[in-house]
């Protein structure tokens, strides 16, 4: 088994389950050997090098790819600070495939940044020259948005008993010594980085699904062509 493992705070819930869910020992030492920024992990998991992960949402367009979606994504449902328009002249960001298609979407003009980076700025440049798609999506839709989805592509029966056991209980406590961790790397503290996570949860339901059947709809109607093998 190959998982794909995106190295950003979003997920630190997710990585805290995982490594505690009793799966073998083997699988939890795969747990940290695909690790990389969404849309390299979008890569792999098109050309079958990974076997499941949370993958970007314009990825998983399940009309378009053959992709076992398993009921859990990286959401929000308003302000989720790390994905962010900047005022700067246009620009994607290349780690991310969803955040530059939902820029689109939107009708923003301005440089895209996201994840620990995008963290980082919102954290340090209280001025609001960004505009954050967590917000102006809800702004726009009064959705939620789905910014990335937990699909397999094998080992269907394993995952899928993975992500109902996470659901059930979605709400996991990051230990102070991971969040250290965190903090150390990001430069930013413990209690700015919870309040963080307070923004984000997991189960995909029923408002969630619209909300994504809006951003696909969104995507057809502005020709924004879905991403294929890179």
């Amino acid at each position: 088994m190959r998982f794909g493992k995106i190295e950003y705070l979003n997920l630190a819930p997710f990585d805290v389950f995982s490594k505690r869910y009793g799966a073998s020992s083997s699988f939890k030492k795969i747990l940290s050997l695909h690790t990389n920024y969404p849309s390299k992990l979008n890569h792999e998991f098109l050309f079958r090098r990974i076997d499941a992960g949370f993958i970007s949402s314009v990825v998983a367009r399940p009309s378009h790819f053959k992709v076992k979606p398993l009921g859990l994504g990286i959401i929000t449902e308003g302000e989720v600070w790390s994905v962010l328009c900047l005022e700067r002249e246009a620009k994607s960001d290349y780690q991310s495939a969803t955040s530059n298609a939902l820029c689109k979407v939107l009708g923003l003009e301005g440089e895209v940044l996201i994840g620990d980076r995008a963290l980082r700025y919102y954290h340090e440049n209280k001025e609001c020259d960004f505009i954050d798609m967590g917000k102006a999506w809800l702004d726009k839709k009064r959705l939620p948005f789905v910014y990335g989805r937990l699909c397999c592509n094998a080992n269907e029966g394993f995952y899928n008993k993975m992500a109902k056991a996470f659901a059930r209980n979605p709400k996991i406590f990051i230990p102070s010594y991971i969040m250290d961790v965190y903090a150390k790397r990001l430069g930013l503290k413990p209690k700015f980085m919870r309040a963080y996570l307070d923004n984000l949860y997991y189960v995909i339901g029923k408002k969630e699904a619209l909300g994504l059947s809006r951003f696909y709809r969104d995507l057809r109607l502005k020709r924004i062509k879905p991403v294929k093998r890179y």
